[in-house]
Parts: C-alpha cells; sequence; structure tokens
C-alpha cells in the first residue's frame, strides 16, 4: 500500500492568506522525508479557506525543494481550462523535475455563479469533458494535431477524481482513480470499484489504479483528534450556513462559540464522520473501505489548525496499515 498525501493550501484565522503557500511546501519537504509516494494541491477559485487556485504554479515551487516525491494535482478542474494550456503546464513541470510528474483532472466548476461566469464556463456534460479529456492526452503524449511544448519522452501520468460517471469514464479512457468523500461511505462502493476494474480499456499499457481519498487526522487519543477535526468540520458547517468556505479556525476558540441547535447537530454529525483517531481506532474503519474496494493507494487529506499537530498526524498515519 503507497500513502500519499493531499494538501489543500488551508488559510488559517489570524494568519495572512498567502502563508498557505509556503506552508504548502514546507509539508511537501517533510512528506518527502517521512517516505510519502506522492504530494498533490488542489484548485480552488476565489474561497476564502483555500489559497491554491493555480496548481502548476505551487507544483513548481515544491520542485524546486524536493527530490524524489511524485507531485501532482488533485485536481486540474478542467473544464476551468483549455487542454492546451493545461498540456504546456504539465509538460513544464515535466521537464523540470523529470519522472515525477501526475496530472489529477476533476470535473468540477467554480464554487458560485460568479465565479464561473468569471472562468468562462457555466456547465460541463460528461461527454464535453471526456472529450477534453481526450484532447488534453493526445497534446501530452505528441498525437495531436498541434504539438504541445516541451515535448516530454514520457507523458506526465493522468488520473480522475471521480464518482459514478467518473468511475465510467475513467474505465473507457484507461485512466487511475481518485475516490473520496461520499463515495467511501457509500454501499454499493465495491461494487463500483468491481464494474470500473471489468470495464477498464488499457491505454499503452497502463492498469487500473483506484487511490482512496481520507481526510485522515491522527492523534494519541480519539478525543484529540476529534478536537482537531472540528477546525475542517466546523468550516463545512459555516460553508452550509453562509455559501463561503472560511479559513480554519482554533477549536479551542470554536469550543466557546455559542452555537445553535442546528449547528450543534451538524458539527457533532461531522466529527462522527470524520476520518478521525488513533491508529488503532482508524484502522479497522480503513481496512474495511480498502479490503472492499482493493485500492492501490491511500491519499491523507486531512487538515487542522494547529500546523505542529497536522506535522504529527502526517507523520502517523502510515502506522494505520501495522
Amino acid at each position: 500500500m503507497r500513502f500519499s498525501l493531499l494538501d489543500r493550501s488551508r488559510t488559517r484565522a489570524g494568519r495572512p492568506e498567502q502563508q498557505a503557500l509556503p506552508d504548502s511546501v514546507e509539508r511537501a519537504v517533510a512528506a518527502e522525508r517521512l517516505g510519502y509516494h506522492r504530494f498533490w494541491v488542489a484548485e480552488h477559485h476565489t474561497v476564502p479557506g483555500i489559497a491554491s487556485g493555480a496548481p502548476a504554479v505551487l507544483l513548481a515551487a515544491i520542485g524546486q525543494r524536493t527530490d524524489r516525491i511524485r507531485l501532482g494535482s488533485g485536481g486540474v478542474m478542467l473544464p476551468n481550462h483549455r487542454p492546451l494550456v493545461v498540456a504546456e503546464q504539465f509538460l513544464m513541470l515535466e521537464a523540470l523535475t523529470p519522472g515525477r510528474v501526475d496530472l489529477g483532472l476533476g470535473r468540477s466548476l467554480g464554487f458560485t455563479a460568479p465565479v464561473r461566469e468569471a472562468l468562462g464556463r457555466v456547465e460541463a456534460s460528461t461527454e464535453q469533458f471526456a472529450t477534453e479529456v481526450r484532447e488534453l492526452r493526445a497534446l501530452l503524449e505528441g498525437t495531436a494535431p498541434l504539438t504541445a511544448r516541451p515535448v516530454a519522452p514520457e507523458p506526465p501520468p493522468m488520473f480522475l477524481l471521480a464518482t459514478g460517471a467518473g468511475l465510467d469514464l475513467a474505465a473507457r479512457l484507461g485512466l487511475g482513480v481518485v475516490l473520496g468523500g461520499s463515495v467511501l461511505h457509500a454501499a454499493d462502493v465495491a461494487e463500483r470499484v468491481a464494474a470500473y476494474r471489468r470495464a477498464f480499456r488499457p491505454h499503452r499499457g497502463s492498469a487500473p489504479h483506484v487511490t482512496l481519498s481520507m481526510d485522515l487526522l491522527v492523534a494519541d487519543t480519539d478525543a484529540e483528534a476529534r478536537e482537531l477535526a472540528l477546525s475542517e468540520v466546523w468550516a463545512m458547517v459555516r460553508s452550509r450556513e453562509t455559501g463561503a468556505f472560511p479559513a480554519l479556525e482554533d477549536p479551542a476558540r470554536l469550543r466557546e462559540r455559542d452555537l445553535t441547535a442546528r449547528e450543534r447537530d451538524r458539527v457533532e454529525k461531522g466529527l462522527a464522520s470524520a476520518w478521525a483517531g488513533t491508529p488503532a481506532t482508524l484502522r479497522p474503519r480503513v481496512e474495511r473501505v480498502l479490503e472492499a474496494t482493493g485500492a492501490d493507494e491511500l491519499l491523507a487529506a486531512g487538515a487542522t489548525f494547529d500546523r505542529s499537530a497536522l506535522a504529527d498526524s502526517d507523520a502517523r498515519v502510515m502506522e494505520l496499515l501495522g
């Protein structure tokens, strides 16, 4: 089992927003030292709680501070871009950090209607997305009518951030998949993954590859881990209330808030479902999903206000499977 990290460049209350980016770089350096296989970054636009809107730029900075760990996007939201531009960005990254670049692709558009309009795209059907993925792959492989440069000896491997339709598309195109969120709790997750493997059509020798993305937070006690998870859970609760995803806040300050009954209920439900606990507590939960899906890789995507606690959690994630 390979272990990797996804970092969303979360902003933190009381700190300048731009500090989230060097924080991501430092986390990547530590991840390489810990033996993680990949370090992926995200793309979000005009979100107060996330500083990373340009994965290729951040990956270039991380590449200059690391030597071995694979670098990738979780993911580039392809409907927001022209395939040629994405191809050029990731071919440049491949030239700067040879043999270390991954291209994870998603289909999500901007968070709100004004953002979608500013990005120039208000909808993207499954088939439109499929066409653009094929176009991008042809550009990376040098088989398109235009030649994206610099030409790479081997193009960066592509992965899809997938749900139901995404799994089908990944199987048709012979791509690896990344599964996370509610998909992991679905009763039929094993059937979906089995169908992906059965329908998989290899491309240039590719094989099915399943990565599970979990917001893992590991601590000495379950109570401590739940406290770490509170920062992100509260951000999700606030986003549902206000439509804006906020910066991470100190759990101690959050505990002092006078919450409404609905907010308390949502917080408790969020904490109950969080992937937070000791290695002993989390291990059986994680193993059940791994066994059901036959996953090849675990992508830890946890975040919390306390950066030292997050570093400790990163160091302990690989204890989960003994």
